[in-house]
């Protein structure tokens, strides 16, 4: 498993595969198509652009050279946010995500948000194990009405 910066030629790549991403998420939060039949997803160009005092880092994952989904980070005010983290339904349960967001911790070391909506038990039981071995245990949980939150520095 590898994870590579998604290059500006790429973006188009990473669009198709957020559009997977969020027809998997419509399990969770009501989404619908454009007249396009897409998912809208505004915040694609700032990835290449961000907003004055942000940073934004869009990644691949590979598996065995092969596309295996993205991981999308905002840093804002001294902060790594996960933004969204998408793993390829093949990919899934042979620890390719696990190894992927080790990888993404590592690559930009410091303070972490790692945010799941309420009704995504599957993606809080995943970043709750994988936060507790990359921290030994060292992190917060923030339940609210959006979800819950994991607060942690590597």
């Amino acid at each position: 498993m590898t994870i590579e910066p998604v290059a500006y030629a790429d973006k188009s790549v990473l669009g198709r595969l957020l559009q997977l991403y969020l027809y998997d998420f419509t399990e969770f939060q009501p989404r619908e198509l454009n007249a396009h039949g897409e998912f809208e997803y505004r915040y694609l160009d700032l990835y290449w652009a961000p907003d004055h005092g942000e940073k934004r880092y869009p990644f691949f994952i590979r598996s065995e050279g092969s596309l295996a989904g993205f991981a999308m980070v905002r840093f804002v005010n001294g902060v790594n946010v996960m933004s969204e983290f998408f793993v390829l339904r093949p990919y899934r349960r042979r620890g390719v995500g696990a190894a992927a967001a080790r990888a993404v911790f590592a690559a930009l070391p410091g303070r972490w948000l790692v945010p799941e909506v309420t009704a995504n038990l599957a993606a809080q039981a995943f970043w709750h194990g994988v936060i507790d071995g990359v921290t030994g245990g060292r992190f917060d949980e923030v339940r609210d009405e959006n979800g819950l939150t994991q607060r942690f520095t590597t």
